[in-house]
This record gives C-alpha cells, sequence and structure tokens, in this order.
C-alpha cells in the first residue's frame, strides 16, 4: 500500500493528514477537493487568506506551492504568480508562517507542493522539521523520484509527514509500483504530459493513469493538471478519490482576490454534487 515505507524499514506509526482528509470526504459521499495556491501571491497575508477561503468552501486539502524561479511542470499563470511573489521579497522560510496560518484557521490538511532545490539548500531535515511544527501534512514533490529520495524517506518518517509522488501517461508498471509503494497520503495522479494549465477538457488518460495507481496497490489517487470547471471535478470523481484544481484558483485570485477564489472554491466543490444530467447547466 502506498502507505509503506521503504522496503525493508519498518514504518512509523501515526496518522497521515492528508489520507484522513480524503477518507473523511468519502464518508460523507463524495471525493476530496484538493486546491493549489502559490505561497505569497499577491503577497504573504493574501496568500493565507486566499487559503482559508478556499477551505472554508468545500476544499479539502490545500496544496501551498513554494515560488522557484525555474519551475519545469507550471504553466504560464502559475509562473507568472510566483514570479510575482518573488518579487515582492518571498523568501522559503515565509511557507512555514504561511502553513501555520492556515492550518490555525481550518481543518483542511495543509501540503506543500515545492521542487526539490529549495527543500535541499534549506537542508531536508531543518524543512521537515519546520513543517512538521507549522502543522503540515507533507510534500508534494513533482521532481523528485524515489529512487533518489532516501534523505526525504527518513526525514518524512522522523517527523510524520506525508509523502506524495507523481505518476503519469508516461509511467512504466514498474515506476508506477515503485511509486505507489514510495507515497504516503495519496498519489499524483498527472492528467496529462506537460505543465500545468486550465484546459476545456480533462485528457482521456487520465482514468487509466488513475487505475493503474489502484492497480499497483494505492488507495488513493488524486487528479490533476487541466482540472477548471465544476463538469471536470464530475467527471473525474467518477474514477479518482480526489480532484486537484490549481491554475483556475490562482486565475481567480488574479482577477477577483480572495473573494473570487473562494467563489470558484464553492462552485468547483459542487461538481460533485451534481447530476449525472447536469454537465450543460455547470
Amino acid at each position: 500500500m502506498s502507505d509503506s515505507t521503504k522496503a525493508g524499514a519498518t514504518p512509523a506509526v501515526f496518522e497521515s493528514k492528508s489520507a484522513a482528509a480524503i477518507d473523511k470526504a468519502k464518508a460523507a459521499g463524495r471525493k476530496a477537493l484538493i486546491a493549489y495556491l502559490p505561497a505569497g501571491y499577491p503577497n504573504k497575508q493574501a496568500s493565507i487568506d486566499a487559503a482559508i477561503a478556499v477551505a472554508r468552501n468545500g476544499a479539502d486539502i490545500i496544496e501551498i506551492g513554494i515560488p522557484y524561479s525555474d519551475p519545469v511542470m507550471d504553466g504560464a499563470v502559475i509562473q507568472a504568480a510566483t514570479v510575482e511573489a518573488l518579487a515582492n521579497g518571498f523568501h522559503v522560510t515565509d511557507v512555514f508562517d504561511i502553513v501555520a496560518a492556515i492550518t490555525a484557521e481550518t481543518d483542511a490538511a495543509v501540503m506543500v507542493m515545492t521542487y526539490w532545490n529549495p527543500v535541499m539548500r534549506l537542508g531536508v531535515d531543518e524543512f521537515a522539521r519546520r513543517l512538521a511544527e507549522a502543522g503540515g501534512a507533507g510534500l508534494i514533490t513533482p521532481d523528485l523520484i524515489p529512487d533518489e529520495a532516501a534523505e526525504w524517506f527518513a526525514a518524512s518518517d522522523k517527523y510524520g509527514l506525508d509523502r506524495v509522488f507523481l505518476v503519469a501517461p508516461s509511467s512504466t508498471p514498474e515506476r508506477v509500483d515503485m511509486t505507489v509503494r514510495a507515497t504516503r497520503g495519496f498519489v499524483y495522479a498527472v492528467s496529462i504530459m506537460g505543465v500545468t494549465g486550465a484546459r476545456s477538457s480533462v485528457s482521456s488518460a487520465a482514468e487509466s493513469v488513475v487505475a493503474a495507481a489502484h492497480a499497483a496497490g494505492a488507495e488513493r489517487a488524486c487528479v490533476g493538471l487541466g482540472v477548471s470547471q465544476a463538469k471536470h471535478v464530475r467527471e473525474i470523481a467518477a474514477y479518482a478519490d480526489g480532484v486537484i484544481v490549481g491554475t483556475a484558483l490562482v486565475a481567480a485570485l488574479r482577477d477577483g482576490g480572495v473573494e473570487a477564489v473562494g467563489a470558484l472554491a464553492k462552485e468547483l466543490s459542487s461538481g460533485f454534487d451534481a447530476p449525472a444530467d447536469a454537465e450543460a447547466t455547470l
């Protein structure tokens, strides 16, 4: 199962916060809504307020992305937001204050999504310790593969953090199996080969990626990339355990502020309740 540690290691005993959030949603008869927002955008306090707003409007898990100068997965909207955050003085250590402020005001599990270089620069153990102290659930690491994650395995076990790795349409069965075994919390199922960005439809590959993760033993697989509308949420909820939305929320924050991002989260979460014939109205 995805909550196991490296082969041969003794697993730490603690509750996965992100798994608990997904399971809580399932117990309520729906799938989990996972919302991505960049740390420090448009400024530190606004990013906190936006995250609280989406949590209060249906998001079960919040992904707080660390702005990075050389992203490989982010599309134009998120890149522009993170460039602005960096220009406004965001520092990596600010993320711990942001996470602490969100967890103090909501019940949502708060993950940090980050490229691996900022974690290494601060120190893997130091980063993990401070994230745990802030109440964070764990890390989503798009450019870290299980083969190279020994230090992160140790730190995440030491501090009781989730570790979310990615599987994609290009992942071989062997890679999917390795990734599922390395992951704790949920597997991030990438629906397309490309960068983030809102799209008019969700890739048909998404369902097969989720099926492969489930077949490899993942208890929770959540779909990201390209989700922007309530109808997408309903479509993905038919086969995945959670739906990840990023670009659409960042664009709402950019264009309409905290109120707009909260309203979009509420609209997206309504997709879980939509009847099968309601797509045209969504």
